[in-house]
Formats: structure tokens, sequence, C-alpha cells
């Protein structure tokens, strides 16, 4: 193998949590090693701002190579990658896994909600005796969420609202004003006692840091060429890259963390994703920030002699408790909404509003019958027609010409949708494991996953499906009757835990600041760390994570302690 220069930090993954481990070690003086298993990529450069969807190919229709359609920022992810097969172990109970192949990740196209944690979510088993505890409190990551909030921008309003923790003042920006759907939704939810609060989105409402504020020009899902908002790579690589502290190599497919005969962790082993070819790079410290079945995967493949069922195993859990969100979202046409004068629509890319959990007190009191809960985010509104409008015309009609157009413009903008986002409980049938036959085309074991819902996330789905269509109901839509089916494990791509933070080496395979108990100088950054999923969407909290971690890997590097 070729050999390369040492480097203080070898980071796997450019995402969340491997842009903001960069940002701060870096910027800390530290010789800092990012591999990308991804192409490079540049939404300054490359994002399509004022495109319409009638100017893509197909329409932009999805198709094998742009599964989220033909302006997504996605460029070589998706759930099916060429020669990077996983597998089911029950394909009537399939786990979705979609994988981002550029540098960034998932940063260049999440939905951009940012929610923190409450006080409830890092100790949920003290509250109701299921699952799991963090091992830290609120008030540990509190300030790690003020200084990302600070750095990314993010919008949002003091509520006060229980388990919904509110930013010191001057920390968000202004959130934009409620449209008109949100308007009439948020009477619907408060008469049926929801809250309903505005909305904490990674989108500038102004200018920030030298980054514009959002100009309405295009979803968030494309990336953003203004770099209104949050990106890693807008917000966290470049100024990581200008200290000169960091280095870049993409298409660098990571399959193992190297180890050394005294349990040490070296390095890591990777292929090079056009040429085949594999490498080696040595490094201080170790940060896996690949995503969490990545990093999961990497960690079980990471064999030796000291660690024959790969590193960070040794209590068994690498891989188990996997977890997603409950997401599932119903629509409705709500006829208050129709014929309203022309109105502008434009706004940030996420819903103006949201509303939290708001059945605390009845869940104490024994009123529900499941644990936990849920968030809703409501879509609607008028902007730019897609091009399926045509759709507000009922097929059994002959309706054509002015009369056809009349009808469009009667019905468009009056057709909202409701998706919930819940709390999965973890559970002993949802993990992930090498599987023992199949391998990608770099001859390493691919992942092999097992999921089932429980019974809680079941009864809390069926409550989010009532809820939806009491809602429509107050606004005189009919409600959907859809077929209940539970969303496929992973469909939200917010899955986490695999290698969760804990107390000991016995109930968890990382620390409370992520270091690895079998390896002190390995560290889980992403996802993987999750001891729960609680209702509130991930990557702010991954950020947050990511920064406490780096500082302590900066003060156990100059301290000799590592």
């Amino acid at each position: 193998m070729p050999s390369t220069p040492a480097y203080d930090a070898v980071i796997i993954g450019s995402g969340a949590a491997g842009g903001m481990a960069a940002h701060e070690l870096s910027a800390a003086g530290l010789r800092v090693l990012m591999l990308e298993a991804g192409r490079d990529y540049s939404p300054v450069a490359e994002t399509p701002m004022f495109n319409t969807s009638e100017a893509a190919p197909l329409r932009s229709a999805a198709t094998a190579d742009k599964p989220q359609g033909f302006y997504d920022a996605t460029v070589d992810g998706g759930t099916e990658l060429s020669g990077e097969p996983y597998t089911q172990a029950d394909p009537a109970q399939a786990f979705s896994w979609w994988r981002p192949r550029m540098l960034g990740g998932r940063t260049n196209h999440w939905g951009r909600v940012a929610l923190r944690f409450g006080p409830y979510d890092f100790k949920p088993k003290t509250r109701d005796g299921l699952g799991f505890d963090w091992p830290i409190e609120y008030s540990d990551l509190a300030p790690w969420y003020d200084k990302v909030e600070r750095l990314i921008g993010v919008t949002g309003l003091a509520h006060g609202i229980e388990n919904v923790p509110d930013s010191p003042p001057g920390v968000h920006l202004p959130p934009p004003p409620p449209r008109a759907h949100e308007m009439v939704l948020s009477r619907a939810c408060e008469h049926i006692g929801m809250k309903v609060a505005a909305i904490r989105a990674a989108i500038l409402t102004r200018p920030m840091n030298g980054r514009a504020a959002c100009l309405y020009a295009t979803p968030c899902t494309r990336g953003c060429s203004s770099r209104s908002n949050f990106q890693s790579t807008t917000v966290l690589i470049p100024p990581a890259q200008a200290t000169g502290n960091l280095t870049t190599v993409c298409n660098a497919m990571v399959s193992q963390v190297d180890i050394d005969a005294t349990g040490r962790a070296t390095g890591v082993t990777y292929n090079d994703r056009e040429t085949g070819a594999e490498f080696s790079v040595t490094g201080r410290v170790v940060v896996l920030a690949a995503g969490t079945c990545s990093s999961v995967r990497i960690l079980l493949n990471s064999k030796s002699d000291e660690f024959p069922n790969g590193v960070g195993n040794s209590s068994g859990l690498v891989g188990k408790y996997l977890m997603d969100s409950i997401e599932l979202g119903r629509s409705s046409q709500i006829p208050l909404l129709e014929k309203l004068p022309p109105l502008n629509d434009d706004g940030i890319f996420t819903p103006h509003i949201y509303m939290p959990w708001w059945l605390l007190k009845e869940q104490a009191a024994g009123q529900l019958d499941f644990p936990r809960g849920y968030h809703i985010e409501p879509r609607g509104g008028r902007r730019m027609p897609p091009t399926g409008i045509s759709g507000l015309i009922a097929s059994n009609t002959a309706t054509y010409g002015d009369a056809a157009r009349a009808e469009v413009r009667r019905k468009y903008g009056t057709i909202v949708a409701l998706i919930g986002e819940g709390e999965m409980i973890p559970n002993e049938d949802c993990f992930c494991e090498l599987d023992p036959t199949e391998k990608d085309k770099w001859g390493v074991p691919v992942l092999r996953f097992h999921w089932k819902w429980g019974d809680s996330e079941v009864r809390q789905a069926m409550h989010m499906h009532q809820t939806f269509n009491k809602v429509f109901s107050l606004l005189g839509g009919a409600p959907d009757n859809t077929a209940f089916a539970m969303p496929q494990g992973g469909g939200a791509s917010h899955e986490v835990g695999g290698a969760r933070m804990g107390t000991s080496p016995q109930n968890s395979v990382i620390d409370a600041y992520n270091q690895c108990w079998d390896v002190r100088n390995v560290f889980v950054l992403d996802g993987a760390a999750f001891t729960s999923s609680p209702d509130k969407n991930p990557t702010l909290t991954i950020l947050a994570l990511a920064a406490r971690s780096s500082a302590r890997i900066v003060e156990l590097l100059k301290s000799g302690g590592l």
C-alpha cells in the first residue's frame, strides 16, 4: 500500500458530524484528513436555483440515477447503489437504507427542520421505564446547541412549551410569518388543544456570517448556491479548508479501522471507488462520522485478534437497537381555502409552523394507549405550480378550456398535508449485522438488516392518522381514507443507534463524550451514537454532539490523554 503522512485526526464522512468535526478540529490547529465515500460536490456551482420542474428531463420524474427527481442535490446516492448491496433478513419487513455519495452527505438535501431534544428526551427510561437513558442530560448539550445555532443559523421563537427548549435570547433568527393555509391549520389545531410553534429551520431569514438571507428561489433539497441554508459543504468545510489544516479525499470507501498489537487504532483502510486501489492512512485519532449504518458496518468489519467481533463490540451492542422516526403523512382538500385572492406564498422551504407533541399531561394520566409522542409538520400553499397540477381536475369529468382553468384556480392551494414525526422505542428486533456471504464490489462484507416496529409505534401511528383526520374534519375537508399501514423502516432517513453511548462498557459502545470504550482513540460522532430516537429530527443534535466531542478530542490530544 502507498505510504501517506500521519494526521492528528482521520475523519470518515463529511456530513453533519464529519463536517462539524473538521470545522472544530482544524480550527484548533490539528492536522485533519477527511475521507468521503462520494464524489466532490459544490452547491455554489452545481445548484439549479431557479429551474422549474417542467424544464427538467421527464419533467423531473424520479429515475434510477436521480431517485428524488432531476434537480435534487443527490448526485450518486440512493437506496440502491451499484456494487454496494445490502440484504434483508426478512424481505417482508425490509429496511430501506438511503446512502449519500457526495461531499457533505445528507446535509445537501435534508429537510432543514432543526429541533432541539428536550430534557425528557435524554431520560426516557426514567420517565416511563422503556428503552434506555442517555448518559448526558439536556443541560450538558444546551451550550452546544447554542453554539451550533449561532454558527449555522436557525429560526425560531420562545414559546415556553413543555419539553421543547427555547434558545437563549439572540440565538434564533426571526421565523417567517405563517401563510394562509398555515393560519387556517393553526386555528383548527389549537381548537383541539394542540400547540403551534414557529418553525425551527436551518435556513437564514436575514444575512449571517457573510451568507445571504434566503431568496425563496428553490427547494432546499437542491442545495443552495447563495449558502442561505445549512450544508456542510457551504458552512463547515470551506472554513476548515481555509485554515490550511484540512485535507479532503473523495471517493474513499473506508472498509475498516486499523488496530495495532496493543489494541490502539492507527488509522483506517479504504478503497478508491473509481479505481479499486486500496490505501491506508494513519492518524492519532479516528473519527467515525460516515452515517449511522455505515459507521456500524466499519466497526463490525474492523476485526483483529483482540477484537474478533469488531471494534467497540465487546458488549455485543454494535449494530443493535437501530431506530428510525415514525413518519406518516396524510392530505385533504380544504374547501375553506378555495377562491382566495392571489397571494405571495413564497417562503422558506420548510413549513413556517409546526405542532410539537401536546399530550404529555394526558399521557402521564394514562389516557393514551402508547408512550412517547410525535410532532406535526404541515405542507401546502400556492407556490410555483408543479407539473401535476392537472390532477386537481377529476379524471371522470370532461372539463377543458376555460372551465378547466377555472377549476384549477379554484382548487390550487387547497390541498394540505400533515406529516407526523414520531418517537420509536428501541427494540431487540431492529438491528444490522454483517451478512455471512454477501460482499460489495471491493470484497467487504455488507450489512444485513432486521426490522420490526413495536406495538407502541403502531398505536402511535394510528393516533397520528386519527389526529390528521380530526383536523381535516374541523376545516370541512374529507378524511384521508388511505388504508392504514406502517411506514417502511428507514423510510424517514432518520436512522440512529447501533453504537449507542452509555455509562459503562457493558451497556454501551461509547461513553458520554462519544469515545469508544474498547479503543480510546476512536470516536463515533454521527447518529449511531444515539441512545433513543425522540420525536425531533436528529440533525441538530448530531451537530451539537459532534461539536462537544470535538472539543473533547482537542482537550485530550493537547493534554496527552490520547
